[in-house]
C-alpha cells in the first residue's frame, strides 16, 4: 500500500465514520472539496462506486459496506499500535536490555535495583553478562557497560561508579608458610590466580604504580579463569594471590577471608560507564535508567573511543 492509497483509504473510513463530508474533513483538517477528490479517486482506481451521495446525507453502496467493515478494523489498529509506541517515548515501560560485566553488575546495578524498580514497575530489565567486549549494537543492546578506556568510539557514556582501584589478596591460609610481598618485584616466588579473556586468550595484565610511574609485572599464572567470582573464591581458599577490584574484594578482607598486599602500589583506573550508540528519540524506558545510574558528568560523545 502506498502513501496516496493509505490517504484515500483514510479518507473514505472517516466519511463513512461521520455520514457526511464537512464534518470528515473538519475531523481530518483538509478542505471538503480535497476530501471528496481522495475518496472519488479511490473509487476510480477501484472501478466502482463505494458512497451515494446526495445534497443532505452520505450512503455506503454495498461494495462501499463491504470496503468498510474490512479496513476500518485495520485503521483502528495501526491508530492504536502508533499509540502504543507514542507511550514508550513518554512513560518508562516495556525491557530494557544491557550487555555487562559480572563485576560490574555487582558494584554498580545490583545495589540500586530496588529503588529502580520501586520508581519504575512498567520497566523490565535483561541483565546479560557478558564480561567479553561486545558489538552491543549489533547484538541488539539498548546499552552495555564497560571500564572506561574500553569503549568503542563515537559511543555516548556515562560514568556510573567513580574511579576503581586494584587490590592484590590472599588468604591467610596462603600465608602461613610464605612471607608477603613487599613489592612487586617479589610476586615472582609467588602462585598467582589471573583474569583470562575469553574471547582472545589474553590475561590480564598485573598492573601497578610507583608514584606515577605505571608498570606491570609477570606474574607465575598457576590458575588462570574467565570469571572474578571464581578468582575470588579460589584466592579465599588459598589458592594463590589474585588481583581484583577493590570493591569485589571488600567484604572478604572485612571478615578476614583475605589479607591485602602491596597496597600503596596498586593502581587506579577509570571506572565503568554506561554506553550506547547516539539517538534522537531514546525510549523513556532507557533514558530512566541512565538517568538512575549515572554519576557525575552528564553523557559525553567520546569520538576517540577513550572515557578518561
Amino acid at each position: 500500500m502506498d502513501g496516496m492509497e493509505f490517504t484515500q483509504l483514510k479518507a473514505f473510513v472517516t466519511v463513512c465514520d461521520e455520514r457526511a463530508f464537512g464534518r470528515a474533513a473538519k475531523r481530518l483538517a483538509v478542505s471538503p472539496s480535497a476530501l471528496s477528490r481522495a475518496v472519488r479517486s479511490l473509487e476510480s482506481r477501484l472501478g466502482i462506486r463505494l458512497l451515494n451521495r446526495t445534497t443532505r446525507s452520505v450512503g455506503l453502496t454495498e461494495a462501499g459496506a463491504v470496503l468498510y467493515e474490512r479496513i476500518k478494523p485495520m485503521l483502528a489498529g495501526m491508530d492504536e499500535a502508533v499509540l502504543a509506541v507514542e507511550a514508550y517515548q513518554g512513560t518508562p515501560m516495556g525491557v530494557v536490555r544491557i550487555n555487562l560485566p559480572s563485576i560490574a553488575a555487582r558494584i554498580a546495578v545490583l545495589p540500586k535495583l530496588q529503588q529502580f524498580r520501586l520508581a519504575y514497575p512498567a520497566v523490565r530489565l535483561d541483565l546479560v553478562i557478558d564480561n567479553d567486549i561486545t558489538d552491543v549494537v549489533a547484538q541488539g543492546f539498548d546499552a552495555g557497560v564497560r571500564i572506561g578506556g574500553q569503549i568503542s568510539r563515537d559511543m555516548v557514556a556515562v560514568r556510573i561508579t567513580p574511579d576503581l582501584r586494584m587490590a592484590v589478596v590472599g588468604a591467610p591460609a596462603y600465608f602461613a608458610d610464605r612471607p608477603p610481598p613487599q613489592v612487586p618485584a617479589e610476586l615472582k616466588d609467588h602462585f598467582c590466580l589471573t583474569y583470562k579473556w575469553k574471547s582472545t586468550g589474553a590475561l590480564s595484565q598485573w598492573r601497578f604504580d610507583n608514584g606515577g610511574s605505571v608498570f606491570d609485572v609477570e606474574v607465575n599464572n598457576v590458575l588462570t579463569l574467565n570469571d572474578t567470582d571464581l578468582l575470588l573464591l579460589a584466592a579465599c581458599r588459598g589458592l594463590g594471590l589474585a588481583c581484583l577490584v577493590e570493591d569485589l574484594v571488600e567484604s572478604a578482607l572485612e571478615n578476614k577471608q583475605l589479607i591485602r598486599v602491596l597496597e600503596p602500589w596498586c593502581q587506579f583506573f577509570p571506572g565503568f560507564y554506561l554506553y550506547y550508540s547516539e539517538r534522537t528519540h531514546m525510549p523513556a524506558s532507557l533514558r530512566a535508567f541512565i538517568d538512575f545510574l549515572k554519576i557525575g558528568e552528564p553523557g559525553l560523545l567520546m569520538p576517540k573511543g577513550l572515557i578518561d
